[in-house]
């Protein structure tokens, strides 16, 4: 089975710590803590993605940058990348599984992502200005 983004709406609704809506073509997904992910199908992938922190934020982007490159392997399941909206620069936290994934998977990737982006950010707080 591949996924479509209804029914990986109904699986992560399934989950009482979840608060869980439909935006724009993907899935809005809120933990117990407020943070916030965004959970995609694009093609024979499913992506799952939450905002870390704005890159004006940062006081030595090329000091973040590196430290990232050296320690975020200690993370499981999810990376560090760069994306812009709104003209603005962001540093990201995202994972990818196969469209064709257990429904086990997809919530273990929801969930070391959540994980995981409280320790990005307790990891690299000291690189940011406010």
């Amino acid at each position: 089975m591949v996924w479509d983004i209804t029914q990986l709406e109904q699986l992560l609704s399934n989950n009482d710590n979840y608060a869980v809506s439909q935006e724009d073509g993907c899935l809005c997904v809120t933990n117990s803590d407020g943070v916030e992910a965004y959970v995609a199908v694009s093609g024979q992938q499913i992506i799952v993605e939450s905002l870390l922190f704005a890159k004006e934020q940062v006081a030595d982007a090329s000091a973040l940058n590196e430290e990232i490159l050296k320690t975020h392997q200690v993370f499981p399941l999810t990376t560090v990348g760069l994306t812009t909206i709104d003209g603005d620069d962001y540093y990201m936290a995202f994972g990818a599984l196969s469209a064709q994934s257990k429904e086990e998977s997809i919530v273990i990737e929801v969930d070391t992502l959540f994980q995981n982006v409280e320790g990005f950010l307790e990891a690299y707080q000291d690189h940011l200005t406010h």
